[in-house]
């Protein structure tokens, strides 16, 4: 572990990491101080994000940007599931949904768009992989179609009974997994030849592969652990800092509990490892919305007080559908510069602001 002690030693922001035990501490001692423990989860999960990110390079470097942005993007939704299933288990299925969601769009539009920006500003242009990037946002718009489907059935004139809605999202949540797993067979085994990486190889000694697994779980689950306290106490913290709830819920939660996938996908793009940076943000946002959201449609039914169904709210749709377009429109042609970044930090920060501003009525 000599690897992990000099990295921790030479990087003044893993420093912070001193503060995670101050988390918990605080959580015991003062579970009511919820601003406090707000601020200290925010800065506590920097540098568990940052640590998150060498170890994945590493597992990269040994196994190449493609698995390595799948490990990465599974081990970082670790962190929205977890979150996910304790408001499951209380029934919050409007914060379960709002979290899904928003998870989709920071992905889609802030991670990639950020990507492309910090990668663009040290060169001039970059290339990745554009089929991979199609095959992402194929998935998406996949995903995106079962979401619209139950919020314009229920829109309809008629009346829809609980039950068919209950069915219906049950039929859905089954399609997508399995397109989901036939999608990791295409990519990862059949045609795999199509996934390669365009850029050079990382010139920097990564960890031993033993240390970087090691690292990786261990971190994932104090990201976890902290990202839930951070949860708990957003909520009254975000009334003290003016906050709405739509854009806690849809805003907020979703760069926190992605801050770990964000750190691996930003530090590839410096690297000129877009290709991972894009698997990274893409491959997130379809491992959420064709597997995280359907598991815990299905969990509902065994952990929660009623079951859950896909009928999201129409603004969350309209939100996921422009991301979704972003995405193809903007990755289509396998190249990046700065400013096609900034475009789409633009639609964002349109969205954001938008929840920011919403009325209380309208949340």
């Amino acid at each position: 572990m000599n690897h992990l002690w000099q990295e921790i030693r030479h990087n003044p922001i893993l420093w912070l990491l001193a503060l995670v035990p101050f988390v918990f501490a605080a959580k015991m001692t003062s579970p009511e101080a919820h601003t406090l423990l707000f601020l200290l989860a925010v800065l506590a999960i920097i540098p568990l994000a940052t640590l998150l990110s060498h170890a994945t390079e590493s597992v990269a470097a040994k196994t190449g940007d493609a698995v390595g942005g799948l490990l990465n993007a599974t081990l970082g939704n670790l962190t929205e599931l977890i979150i996910a299933l304790a408001a499951l288990r209380l029934g919050q299925f409007t914060l379960v949904k709002a979290s899904v969601a928003g998870a989709i769009v920071a992905n889609t539009l802030f991670m990639l768009g950020a990507s492309f920006l910090l990668g663009g500003l040290k060169y001039h242009i970059q290339d990745y992989n554009r089929v991979n990037a199609r095959l992402q946002t194929s998935l998406l718009f996949l995903a995106t179609v079962a979401l619209i489907i139950p919020s314009a059935v229920a829109s309809a004139d008629y009346e829809v009974p609980s039950e068919f809605m209950q069915k219906l999202s049950v039929g859905l949540s089954v399609v997508l997994i399995i397109v989901y797993g036939l999608g990791l067979v295409f990519s990862l085994k059949s045609h795999s030849e199509l996934f390669g990486s365009t850029e050079e190889a990382s010139q920097e000694q990564p960890w031993p592969l033993n240390v970087a697994l090691v690292t990786l779980a261990g971190v994932t689950v104090l990201v976890a652990l902290v990202s839930e306290i951070f949860v708990e106490s957003v909520q009254e913290a975000a009334v003290t800092f003016g906050m709405t709830a739509a854009f806690v819920g849809f805003i907020v939660v979703a760069l926190v509990g992605g801050a770990a996938e964000m750190a691996s996908a930003f530090s590839g793009a410096r690297k000129n490892r877009l290709d991972l940076s894009v698997g990274i943000a893409l491959g997130s946002a379809a491992q959420i919305a064709l597997f995280v959201a359907p598991v815990l449609v299905l969990l509902s039914y065994v952990i929660g007080p009623s079951p859950m169904d896909l009928q999201f709210w129409p603004g969350a749709v309209v939100m996921v559908l422009i991301a979704t377009m972003t995405a193809t429109i903007v990755t289509n042609g396998g190249h990046s510069t700065w400013f096609v970044g900034v475009l789409m930090l633009m639609v964002y920060l349109i969205l954001a602001m938008t929840l920011y501003l919403l009325p209380p009525g309208g949340q």
